[in-house]
């Protein structure tokens, strides 16, 4: 089977992989919209995490055959269930996601409520998509699927997913006693995973914006593996590097631009009051039976009924509107006296601040052990761990931030006379 994508042309499906695409648990991903608010600002932006589970699928395909072309892996079977693993491992792994992609994640239940088998005891914190995700590949509808179509388990896929779940049974082990996990689940999540290179230039094209754009032809096909002790790494050859750094200067621009745009955090800071008010009855259910059905329609019906008069300006495209903004360092953009005053004058507003790193995942001078770090190999056959090699992580070290302060929009030339601002 192929599926037409405007961004990677063909992709092909396997029977079994399209037996887990038409589950029920990645149909649902039809209705999720990639980035949120962002169609208010930017029109095109109506893209699925489906669309965006499949790009990333075929990425991983892509990037497992470079990184292994003309790898023994003692048995040709052997390839290809590891192989087959990642790409589904790529496809599921954002099935938990809620209504309108990130917007809704506060709203998560307990993690506890769960009952998370696969992973050590569970923090006392409110769950995120990917602890969803996760509870999603336990469901023994779909692991049912995937054991019926492959020689693995969802619990393969979940460990590619969360570097916390445990798998002692050799799976990633092949036949001259090389571990794959490490590599296989650096593709899935890391500095430069299918993730981000699908969705920052599947969210350029749609937004319009340039940002985005990457080569992630050549990028892909520098991958390569690196061996330390038995466990395979993902390492980038050295005539990419300078094509990693505009990829990370792209994202980190991406964010700024279009993720952090004014006017979808002012509707995302409207949908968090709605939900965190009294007379609010939506919430995200922790039956995971329910699940297939909580998606942006549901919520934008439930929005419909106007339980309070932050869902009926969500519904009515009248958001609060940007009276202030400021850009730089989180210690540069304080506004709480600027709050204070327009509270004292009698107009509430509301403030909101968004801040961009370059990395979350390989920070100058600390290492996150969730996120093993990639290395890059040169001509002589060395290899150095990524941050030390690529300029960008110095030249864009520091964490920028975007604070702003918004209000109703029948009460904004009242503020612009109190903060003193223009138009």
């Amino acid at each position: 089977m192929e599926i037409r994508d405007p961004i990677h042309g063909a992709i092909s499906l396997s029977a079994a992989e399209r037996a887990v695409v038409d589950t029920p648990w990645v149909q649902r991903l039809r209705t999720i919209r990639q980035t949120g608010f962002s169609h208010l600002p930017f029109p095109g932006a109506t893209h699925t995490r489906y669309a965006h589970s499949l790009g990333a699928m075929h990425l991983a395909g892509l990037a497992f055959d470079r990184v292994y072309q003309g790898f023994d892996f003692g048995g040709t079977e052997r390839r290809a269930s590891l192989r087959a693993a990642l790409r589904v491992a790529a496809l599921c792994h954002d099935l938990g996601h809620s209504p309108f992609s990130h917007c809704t994640e506060f709203a998560m239940p307990p993690v506890r409520s769960l009952a998370l088998e696969w992973v050590g005891a569970l923090p006392d914190r409110r769950a995120t998509h990917e602890d969803f995700t996760l509870a999603i590949l336990q469901h023994p509808a779909l692991a049912r699927v995937v054991a019926a179509n492959f020689s693995f388990t969802t619990r393969h896929v979940a460990a590619l997913v969360m570097g916390e779940v445990a798998v002692g049974d050799g799976f990633f082990v092949d036949g001259n006693g090389l571990d794959h996990r490490r590599l296989l689940s650096q593709i899935v999540s890391s500095e430069l995973d299918v993730d981000r290179l699908d969705y920052l230039v599947r969210d350029s094209y749609y937004t319009g914006a340039r940002y985005g754009q990457v080569d992630v032809p050549w990028l892909v096909s520098h991958l390569r593996p690196h061996p330390i002790d038995g466990v395979m790494r993902l390492a980038l050859d050295r005539a990419a590097i300078y094509a990693f750094d505009d990829f990370m200067i792209a994202r980190h621009h991406m964010f700024l631009m279009v993720y952090f745009h004014h006017k979808s955090v002012s509707y995302e800071e409207m949908l968090k009051r709605h939900v965190l008010a009294p007379e609010n009855t939506w919430s995200i259910p922790s039956d995971l039976d329910a699940w297939p059905w909580l998606d942006d329609v549901s919520l934008e019906m439930h929005l419909r009924r106007r339980e309070t008069p932050w869902a009926a300006r969500i519904v009515d495209r009248d958001p609060y509107r940007r009276v202030l903004e400021r850009h730089g360092t989180p210690d540069e953009v304080a506004l709480e006296a600027e709050a204070d005053r327009l509270a004292a004058a009698g107009v509430l507003s509301i403030a909101a601040g968004s801040t961009g790193a370059l990395s979350r995942y390989n920070v100058i001078g600390q290492k996150r052990e969730r996120a093993p770090v990639l290395y890059v190999l040169d001509d002589a056959g060395g290899a150095r761990p990524l941050p030390e090699v690529a300029d960008v992580f110095h030249r864009y070290a520091d964490a920028r931030r975007i604070a702003r302060l918004y209000v109703a929009p029948e009460q904004l030339d009242a503020a612009r006379r109190v903060l003193d601002v223009a138009a």
